[in-house]
């Protein structure tokens, strides 16, 4: 017996669901996800303030349309905010807040007392502000994990099909100017390989569909030299390791996912999972595709890790009108994930 299938034996069912910034959203739509999820209440653990929780919930209760669970019926762990903030101002203190309790909630899991973990937004610049100077929660996640490469994939079932939009990003976070500078064939190969592994998860030999960087993919070098000089290579060399599985590309970016909105709708087959060279080539198709039913995991790290694919929202926060669906699917998608 494996040691992973070991601890799914042994440990809890629960999730450790790190709050995010307290200024956002993020306890409103967990609160009202797990009212949603009723008795799987029990197999979630918060991480956050409690007394900032139940005030969320007193405050927000009687102005929202949906229930939101009780913070008096659920387990807690208990890192208590100094002052909390205004809803919707990010802040030092407030990425200070999400900050720790991402750390500590990550603690849970490699502790064995969690599974999963599930992320609520944070805000970047509240995070620098408070002097954490990280990219996002995927590297902190990965700087826990002793350094491993964490990968982002975005994954949504289809309400109207079995079918599942499957996304990788092979960069994350970075500015437009320094994606060709980190991206080689190498890296390219390793996102493939962690793409593939996912895949497998539903089907053996799974169809994979790569972006070019290019407008055109590159018009064979007329539109930039990147796909001629490493991405095709690599993309041959791959091939060459994994005969059984149909790879595609590189695929002009604004034509890439066409087959996958068609397969979203029913009316046609798209591939099994799709590779993005960069943030927006990959989030842009899956947002307007399944914007609130899309969960973000990450992948390659000893444990898995879900969150929604939305922000802080800062500009509704507090305001009782969050939508918890990229919640629901993003706790769901620990549980049957993980």
């Amino acid at each position: 017996m494996s040691s992973l299938s070991h601890q799914r034996e042994t440990k809890p069912a629960a999730i450790a669901v790190s709050l995010g910034d307290p200024a956002g959203i993020g306890a409103e739509v967990a609160l009202k996800a797990l009212a949603l999820l009723g008795d799987r209440q029990a197999e979630v653990v918060l991480v956050g303030c409690r007394r900032w929780l139940e005030d969320t919930y007193r405050r927000l209760e009687p102005l929202s349309s949906v229930p939101l669970a009780d913070p008096g019926g659920l387990e807690v762990l208990d890192l208590p905010l100094e002052v909390a903030p205004q809803p919707g101002q990010g802040s030092a203190a407030s990425g200070a807040a999400s900050f720790a309790w991402l750390t500590a909630a990550t603690a849970l899991v490699t502790s064995g007392r969690c599974r999963a973990i599930t992320t609520a937004p944070i805000a970047k610049h509240a995070w620098h502000a408070a002097g954490h100077h990280y990219p996002g929660q995927t590297e902190r996640l990965a700087e826990l994990a002793g350094g491993m490469e964490a990968s982002m994939l975005f994954t949504a079932r289809s309400p109207l099909t079995t079918w599942r939009l499957n996304t990788l990003l092979a960069t994350t976070h970075i500015p437009l100017a320094a994606i060709p500078r980190c991206l080689d064939g190498a890296l390219v190969e390793r996102k493939l390989d962690v793409l593939l592994a996912f895949c497998q998860r539903f089907k053996p030999y799974p169809r994979l569909s790569v972006a070019g960087l290019n407008p055109h993919a590159g018009e064979a070098g007329q539109l930039g030299k990147e796909e001629v000089e490493w991405l095709v290579p690599a993309l041959d060399r791959w091939r060459r390791r994994h005969p059984d599985v149909e790879l595609v590309g590189p695929v002009p970016p604004d034509t890439c996912w066409l087959g996958a909105a068609a397969a979203w709708r029913g009316d046609g087959e798209g591939s099994d999972g799709y590779l993005a060279l960069y943030h927006d080539q990959g989030l842009i198709p899956v947002k307007l595709l399944a914007f609130d039913a899309a969960v973000n995991v990450t992948l390659g790290l000893p444990f898995l890790r879900t969150s929604p694919d939305h922000g802080t929202a800062f500009d509704i926060a507090g305001l009782g009108i969050a939508r918890a669906d990229s919640m629901v699917a993003a706790l769901t998608a620990a549980w049957d994930l993980g």
